[in-house]
């Protein structure tokens, strides 16, 4: 079969992220920057950022410097990758082959599957136009070879290259169209090589002297006289078992039987791939047409038959059989990997961490997964920023709590803010209003300066003070600004128990 590949450029896939979980910034020019050689550097921008002669490379002070305004992120490769990766997942209801090219793009291995869609035009415009009402900026081509579609969905300008014409379509494109390193598209620039077409004329011997074997190797790729390997993403597997009844079960205790099958023969799956279970859906079809399911959730992946059997049962009496059920399924909706060391502490008493696991997850499933929370320190110093919450007992912190000063136990996620009386400038408030009543102060400690993180956010320094009020209640209260160049607002962050 004549191979034909399409090409899909994401032309601004980490600012495309960041619009999607901010709409409002859409309309806004920001960037992504990230450190470089002791300096912060742009990683990304906008298109509407771009449009004033931004690119990526250029150091953020003076980004900054030209747009004071601008908004700034820090750049997320991770997210980005793992984004890619979700979305070649997506293209496989397109095609069976697709593969991921760093940073920014897909290869997908289209050879028998466009004439569904009615042709290749029809095929193309699907994609994009689905990608489009996605959230995403996408510029695509197709060839029939990997290095032409890459060719033209970034420098040219036609959709569809006909089988056996990539190199007329190649010609007037530049020498960057080749995928070349840096220095030596530098060098063909210095020597006056403008398009392809110039290099195709020079013999293969002379562009191998001068500029080495991996000018011919690109070349050779785009043209499909030199074949290039694809390594497709690999979907995620579905672990999902069935289990048909020769006759409808009523019981419970026909549900459990079945659900205990079916935990065995998944968990048995598990051992062998190494997995474990996150999140399980148990779902019963009747017979008079109706679905029926219960579902748990676990603190750490499990594979342990008996301990997910003990959170199912909990839910059982929720399924409803009614005249019966006559199939029962069994998913495992999100797995995650058990390390040897972990699995083999099922047996040891000692194990605090895997006791604490099934502990939460039976906590979970008679008061619910929203009655436990798990939280971790984060490096920022604003203290709303400083602490995340998790659902993992595997998640490790990026660093230590801080424990060389105080902190509430208590933090309010906004700071509500407060009148107050107080000497000036640096003095504690005498007394404060909070939710109209008056706090008379006894006794106060600070301040205590924490400064904004100038690469998230710009504004004045707050200033905070640990007051007690005279029946015993202890605060935690900041002063937004400075006499002498703001106006300064008050505002309680926090209890001290």
């Amino acid at each position: 079969m004549h191979k034909r590949y399409l090409y899909i450029w994401f032309q601004w896939l980490a600012t495309d992220r960041m619009a999607k979980i901010n709409p409002e910034l859409r309309s806004k020019p920001f960037l992504l920057h990230a450190p470089e050689h002791g300096r912060v550097v742009v990683r990304a921008v906008n298109p509407a950022l771009q449009k004033e002669g931004i690119t990526s490379g250029m150091v953020l002070a003076d980004v900054r410097a030209i747009f004071p305004e601008v908004a700034v992120f820090p750049s997320e490769p991770e997210a980005d990758k793992k984004l890619l990766n979700n979305l070649a997942e997506w293209c496989f209801r397109y095609t069976p082959v697709v593969a991921t090219d760093l940073p920014d793009g897909l290869v997908l291995n289209i050879s028998g599957c466009a004439h569904l869609w009615g042709g290749e035009l029809p095929y193309i415009k699907t994609i994009t136009k689905r990608l489009f009402r996605g959230g995403y900026s996408v510029r695509a081509a197709i060839a029939d070879t990997i290095g032409a579609a890459w060719a033209v969905s970034r420098y040219g300008s036609q959709l569809i290259v006909k089988p056996g014409q990539q190199q007329e379509a190649l010609l007037s494109l530049p020498p960057a169209a080749l995928r070349l390193e840096k220095n030596t598209l530098q060098r063909l620039n210095k020597l006056g090589f403008r398009q392809i077409s110039q290099l195709i004329s020079i013999p293969h011997t002379n562009l191998r002297r001068r500029f080495g074997t991996n000018l011919l190797s690109k070349l050779g790729q785009a043209l499909g006289t030199e074949r290039e390997q694809l390594i497709s993403v690999q979907p995620t597997p579905v672990y999902l078992e069935r289990l048909p009844c020769p006759e409808p079960i009523r019981t419970a205790k026909g549900i459990k039987i079945a659900l205990e099958r079916l935990l065995e023969t998944l968990c048995e799956r598990f051992f062998r791939e190494g997995k474990g279970m996150r999140t399980g859906i148990f779902k019963g079809y009747r017979i008079d047409g109706e679905i029926v399911q219960i579902s748990i959730g676990t603190n750490r992946a499990s594979r342990h038959v008996t301990h997910l059997f003990k959170l199912f049962e909990l839910k059982i009496p929720e399924l409803e059989p009614a005249l019966g059920i006559e199939l029962f399924t069994l998913e495992a909706a999100l797995v995650e990997d058990v390390s040897e060391s972990q699995e083999t502490l099922w047996s040891i008493r000692s194990n605090n961490q895997t006791a604490i696991a099934e502990l939460l997850d039976n906590i979970a499933g008679k008061l619910g997964a929203q009655a436990i929370h798990r939280y971790l320190p984060q490096e920022h110093y604003w203290p709303e920023r400083s602490v995340k919450e998790v659902i993992s007992l595997e998640e490790q912190p990026e660093t230590q709590w801080r424990t060389n000063k105080p902190r509430p136990l208590l933090l309010l996620p906004k700071p509500e803010p407060v009148e107050v009386m107080g000497a000036l400038p640096d003095y504690p408030p005498l007394h404060f209003i909070y939710n109209g009543e008056i706090i008379s102060v006894s006794r106060a400690d600070g301040p205590e300066r924490i400064e904004q993180e100038w690469w998230l956010q710009s504004g004045p320094p707050r200033d905070y003070y640990r007051v007690e009020s005279e029946d015993g209640a202890r605060y935690w209260l900041f002063r937004l600004g400075l006499y002498d160049k703001d106006r300064p607002q008050w505002f309680l962050h926090g209890f001290f128990v």
